[in-house]
């Protein structure tokens, strides 16, 4: 079994020689064995309790705290939670940073695509971005909606062209014609628009809104602000009736 010298188990867990002598005078990491000439010497238990310790004061835990967890009968079990809930939060850290950065990415994206930009195009480009996922997981919604729809149509087609009976097919008219309402009066309720012009944002009407011209991202709309007639950006507007 090897041995560690007090330099040696600092250098292994990254801390200073005087930081393991201080737990030696505590009483929470004594070590093994003393050499004939007085020195310390640690064990590798000694290495893996100084590593939970190292570990439990990055939880700025007290070092009376960690004597009184290792006194436990069964330490193992706080530490495991400790470590779990640890973990948990270093997930959580990630995923916040993770969504920061693809907001920054995004931003940037959205900068470079610009000739000239003002402190009114940063404010659009965050607006979009924050209602991005929400319009995702809206047009998902309707995609998967649709889907039977869609279904029902070729169904009736097939049965209409091998078979010679019709009805099938007038029975998806009148649902594509109900879903089509329902849904488009939902999407345009929870969708509104900037104007590149004044920078306002503005909901058109369910007419102008359904009837214009259109990319996946924005429509050609006449700006209820300034009056400018030409594709504003489409953003999540909320539950607007």
């Amino acid at each position: 079994m090897p041995k560690y010298t007090t330099g040696e188990l600092a250098k292994l867990c990254g801390v200073t020689v005087r930081t393991v002598q201080y737990y030696d005078t505590r009483g929470i990491l004594i070590p093994s064995e003393l050499s004939e000439g007085g020195r310390r010497l640690y064990s590798e238990d000694d290495l893996k309790r100084m590593k939970i310790i190292c570990f439990l004061r990055e939880l700025d835990l007290p070092i009376d705290a960690i004597s009184q967890i290792l006194k436990e009968e069964h330490p193992e079990k706080v530490i495991s939670l400790l470590i779990e809930q640890q973990e948990k939060s270093l997930s959580d850290d990630i995923s916040k940073k993770q969504e920061k950065l693809e907001k920054l990415r995004e931003l940037k994206n959205g900068l470079s695509s610009k000739a000239e930009f003002s402190l009114e195009t940063i404010s659009d480009i965050a607006v979009i971005m924050e209602g991005k996922k929400k319009l995702k997981h809206m047009r998902w919604m309707m995609i998967l909606t649709g889907t039977p729809v869609t279904a029902l149509q070729w169904f009736s087609i097939i049965f209409w062209s091998v078979r010679g009976i019709w009805w099938p097919f007038v029975v998806w008219v009148v649902t594509a014609a109900v879903w089509g309402t329902l849904i488009s009066r939902y999407y345009f309720n929870h969708v509104k628009y900037i104007c590149p012009e004044c920078h306002d944002i503005f909901k058109p009407t369910l007419k102008d809104a359904f009837f214009a011209n259109h990319t996946p991202t924005a429509r050609k709309l006449t700006c209820t602000s300034c009056g400018h007639n030409g594709f504003c950006v489409e953003i999540w507007g909320g539950n607007d009736k």
